[in-house]
């Protein structure tokens, strides 16, 4: 069975608050555990900061 929208806001939801799922369902757990991967993958990616300056003078 397919998770409704709404069953996946709320579990994204519990995923971006760090808060827990409460639930044993696999297919809940696989999605959440999915969001929380990407979000450590984000954390790890090196962010370009500031303006580039290039003067072609």
């Amino acid at each position: 069975m397919a998770l409704s929208s709404y069953r996946i806001h709320r579990i994204y939801l519990a995923a971006t608050m760090k808060y827990g799922l409460g639930s044993n369902d696999p297919e809940e757990l696989a999605y959440y555990n999915k969001i929380k991967e990407e979000m450590d993958d984000m954390k790890k990616a090196n962010v370009k900061k500031g303006i580039p300056l290039m003067c072609n003078k």
